[in-house]
Order: C-alpha cells, then sequence, then structure tokens
C-alpha cells in the first residue's frame, strides 16, 4: 500500500530514496517536451499568420510598426506561457509517483521536471527554427546570386551594391535632355563615371567641388542647358543620393534597435516560461499525488 509522507516525518525503512535510482523521470520529460515545443509551433504559426495579415504595403492600412512590436512581444510571453505551462502539467501528472519521500523533496523534484521539460522542448523548437532559417537562407543566396550574376553591366556594376541608394534610372534622369535637340553624344558616356563620384560620395559624405563642377560641365554639354542649369541638377541629385544614404542609415538604426528589443522581449518570454513550466509541474504533481 502506498505511503503519503507529511512534512517532518522520517522516511521508513524500506524508502525508495536510497534505491540509486535516478529521480528524473526522461520519459514524463521527453513527453511534456514535445507537447510543449508543438504547442510553441502551432501557436508561433498562428501568431505569424496574424502579424502578417495586420501588414498592410497600402500607407495609413494597417498596424504602425510600434504596435506589430508590442504585440509580437506579447505573443512571444503568451506562447511560453501556454506551451511551457502545459508541458510543464503534462510532465508532472505522468511522472511515477515516489513512495516515501518528503513531501519538500516531492516538490523540487517536480518543479525540477517542469524546468528540465521547458528547456527539452526549447532546445527542439531552437533547432527547428534554425534549421529553417538556415535553408531559407541558403535558399535567398542562391536566388541572390543569380540576380546579381544578370545585374548592372560595366562601371556601374563596381560602384553600386545591392544597398547602394544610387541607381542607373536617378543617373539617366540626371543626363536627361530637356528637348530633342541638343549637341551629339559623344563617344564616351558619362554616366559610368558618374556613378563612381556617386559611390564616393556614399563613402565620404560628400562631393568635391571639383567633381561638381565636372559633372556640371559634362551636363551642360550633351544636354544643352546652361552651366547654372546643369550646376542645379547636380546639386540635386548629389542632395537626392545624400538624402537616400541618410534613410538608409536610419533605416538600419531602426532595425538595430528592433533587434535588440526583440532579443530582450524573446528572453523576457523565456524566463516567464521556465517559471510557468516549474509552477505547472509542482501543480501537476501535487494533483497526481493526490489522486494516486
Amino acid at each position: 500500500m502506498e505511503q503519503t509522507m507529511t512534512p517532518g516525518a522520517a522516511a521508513p525503512a524500506a524508502s525508495t530514496a536510497f534505491t540509486g535510482k535516478s529521480a528524473a523521470s526522461w520519459p514524463a520529460i521527453f513527453a511534456g517536451a514535445v507537447i510543449a515545443a508543438a504547442t510553441t509551433l502551432i501557436l508561433m504559426a498562428l501568431g505569424s499568420g496574424v502579424g502578417l495579415a495586420s501588414i498592410s504595403p497600402w500607407s495609413n492600412h494597417g498596424v504602425s510598426v510600434k504596435t506589430f512590436a508590442v504585440t509580437g512581444a506579447i505573443w512571444l510571453i503568451v506562447t511560453q506561457w501556454i506551451s511551457a505551462g502545459l508541458g510543464g502539467y503534462i510532465a508532472g501528472r505522468l511522472r511515477t509517483r515516489w513512495i516515501g519521500t518528503h513531501t519538500h523533496e516531492v516538490f523540487f523534484r517536480d518543479t525540477a521536471h517542469g524546468l528540465i521539460t521547458w528547456a527539452v522542448a526549447t532546445l527542439v523548437v531552437a533547432a527547428v527554427l534554425s534549421s529553417s532559417v538556415t535553408h531559407g537562407a541558403g535558399a535567398a543566396g542562391h536566388a541572390a546570386a543569380e540576380v546579381a550574376s544578370g545585374g548592372m553591366q560595366g562601371a556601374m556594376q563596381s560602384s553600386a551594391t545591392p544597398s547602394s541608394p544610387v541607381s542607373a534610372y536617378g543617373i539617366d534622369k540626371l543626363f536627361r535632355s530637356t528637348g530633342s535637340g541638343g549637341p551629339g553624344s559623344p563617344s564616351t558616356d558619362p554616366r559610368a563615371e558618374t556613378g563612381h563620384i556617386a559611390a564616393n560620395a556614399l563613402v565620404n559624405g560628400s562631393v568635391p567641388d571639383a567633381d561638381r563642377a565636372y559633372l556640371a560641365e559634362q551636363i551642360a554639354a550633351r544636354t544643352g542647358i546652361s552651366q547654372a542649369e546643369a550646376q542645379a541638377r547636380v546639386d540635386a541629385f548629389i542632395a537626392s543620393v545624400m538624402q537616400a544614404q541618410e534613410k538608409v542609415k536610419a533605416d538600419a538604426d531602426a532595425a538595430r534597435k528592433a533587434a535588440a528589443e526583440t532579443s530582450i522581449f524573446l528572453a523576457l518570454s523565456m524566463l516567464v516560461g521556465a517559471f510557468i513550466a516549474s509552477v505547472a509541474a509542482a501543480l501537476g504533481g501535487r494533483l497526481r499525488d493526490e489522486h494516486i
């Protein structure tokens, strides 16, 4: 007949606490971890679907970036709460009851089982997500290589990068003629050299006066406009390039801050999951002992 220990009571002589067996019930741990991992994947898929549905490429539609980040953080915590609680509770209920063990030790072992269950489930989910990310990155890299192989030709191919705000359209617009007349096109096309000047401006943060004057002369000679108008085109073009570069930097800084906040929220949600799993396992163990 099974015995129930009261706080402070001594273990009986035939206690199984000294049998040398491990106190960890791995079948119960793995069962709870599988449940927790599956629940996490389901909730993450659901959250991803809801999140993508709330984003719209059209202006004034969908949620803002801040709202999306806050909602994502809350969903991470909810996901950990539900999956860790369910997995820990299952591990606590399925664990074999310890006979002749002090209630304090039973409580500790149950909470430890919940913590281990959460840890195993976290490793499983991390492995699955890591494999998915690696596969996606490989496919993206292959596609990027194919696109790059058929990209811009000539000097622009060496001066512009995929993240550069300089575009062939911007340079073509810079040399667009104001009329059907005008001087004939010289044998040397200045667009490639203009791309080099713009790329150098992105690196150094400014365009030397000599380069500005040179571009104005080239534009005036090929479009038939006055030197002042050509200079105005150069200034407007360089200003647009620098503004685009500032936008790229601002977007990169915003992405960096968002990544940092996401990491903090992810760590917080994981701590919540570890705590919930331990509490749920202890609760499941208590209910188990009451019904067995």
